[in-house]
């Protein structure tokens, strides 16, 4: 009876053992470990998304395809790679018929960067500058006669947007001209205690802005933030046609 017991049992473990392989096997049958659900080759994704990933630029299917395998299905793969970064911080956009990584446009606002815009004065402005700067109080007409062009509107208008020139006051002559000056922005960005410490003539000579021997009776002005006994401070409310000195203030 313990013989035919055992005999039974042995039988059915070996049925058991035999059953097990069919099933792998079968397993192995339905998915090969190289291919996806959608029959694409996981490393042929993986090739694609380094490619991308370590371009500078955009990419075509075409400069793609050159790096992968012959037959491999380029568009497939770029569907499949679309689809797993799809809900993450970069995702794989089409643009002009290449593929790049961009960051997701919901989280752009992470990446945004405020940074001021860089102007470049031009040689009128510049000299404008320096003649207020050391000429301060100084009216137009003073800044044109110095200069011996006509000033245009705009320049003063971009040293006043730029915060480096402000109107101080008016002057006690006909018309009643504004005078322009320097502002604290000015002293700052140049690292002046105030428009005293400007370079003095030395100083302008070492920079080469002068010539060693200038001509006779040549001087450096001695500006200052105070009023001269000519001048009457501005009145910030008065209307902007009067600032400007485009309407005639007695009228």
């Amino acid at each position: 009876m313990n013989n035919i017991v055992q005999l039974i049992k042995s039988e059915s473990e070996n049925s058991e053992a035999e059953a097990e392989p069919m099933a792998e096997a079968n397993t192995s049958a339905e998915t090969p470990p190289d291919v996806s659900e959608a029959g694409i080759n996981p490393e042929h994704v993986r090739m694609i998304e380094a490619l991308l990933f370590a371009s500078a630029e955009p990419l075509d299917i075409k400069a793609l395809g050159a790096s992968l395998p012959e037959g491999s299905d380029i568009k497939a793969i770029l569907g499949e790679l679309q689809s797993i970064y799809e809900k993450r911080g970069v995702t794989l956009v089409c643009t002009a018929g290449k593929w790049q990584f961009r960051t997701a446009p919901d989280l752009a606002f992470l990446l945004r960067k405020e940074q001021p815009e860089q102007k470049r004065l031009s040689r009128a402005a510049i000299e404008t500058l320096a003649i207020i700067a050391y000429h301060q109080p100084v009216t137009r007409a003073e800044i044109e006669d110095i200069r011996g062009v006509a000033v245009s509107k705009g320049t003063v208008d971009a040293l006043m947007e730029i915060g480096w020139v402000k109107i101080r006051g008016r002057k006690r002559t006909p018309g009643r001209p504004v005078t322009y000056g320097t502002t604290e922005a000015f002293l700052v960005q140049f690292g002046l205690e105030s428009v005293g410490h400007l370079p003095g003539l030395d100083e302008l000579k070492a920079a080469g802005f002068l010539e060693a021997l200038p001509p006779s009776g040549f001087d450096v002005p001695n500006p200052s933030d105070e009023l001269s006994p000519d001048e009457d401070p501005y009145d910030p409310d008065e209307p902007d046609s009067l600032a400007t000195g485009s309407a005639d203030p007695m009228a």
